[in-house]
């Protein structure tokens, strides 16, 4: 079995004998920052200013999106493959939900005889027949 490969994570534990509080792969530095760099976009755009309380629950809610969005990524299913099957689903085509509403115009369309069922064709010619039966010649 080949999982033992995969349990080896690729971390920066930091110098030795001074290593970081927190063990996190290296795809979470570059995930983190591109999380924290379009929440700071977003609040600009919203009007929230560059203050201590908006940078520090900009870090917690980076801290939380990143680890929900590296929850999904594994050595089976890198960022890139994540990131290519979100934007599938996204952009694939939905089944319409509303009614589509069109122009008919009544002298184009053909009346067109429905066609007789099997059971009501036999009706129809066994009333004809009985029909010509009880015609008097």
């Amino acid at each position: 079995m080949d999982d033992e490969i995969y349990n080896v994570n690729a971390v920066w534990l930091g110098p030795p004998n001074k290593t970081l509080p927190f063990r996190a792969r290296y795809v979470a530095y570059a995930v983190g920052a591109l999380v924290f760099v379009l929440l700071q976009v977003i609040e600009r755009r919203l009007g929230i200013g560059l203050g201590f309380f908006s940078l520090a629950y900009t870090l917690l809610v980076t801290v939380g999106l990143t680890r929900l969005i590296l929850n999904v990524v594994d050595a089976d299913r890198p960022l890139g493959s994540v990131i290519a099957g979100f934007a599938h689903e996204v952009g694939a085509p939905r089944e319409r939900t509303r009614p589509t509403v069109g122009l008919m115009h009544p002298a184009r369309v053909r009346a067109v005889p429905t066609r007789l069922s099997r059971a009501q064709r036999k009706a129809a010619r066994l009333q004809a027949k009985m029909a010509s039966r009880e015609a008097p010649s």
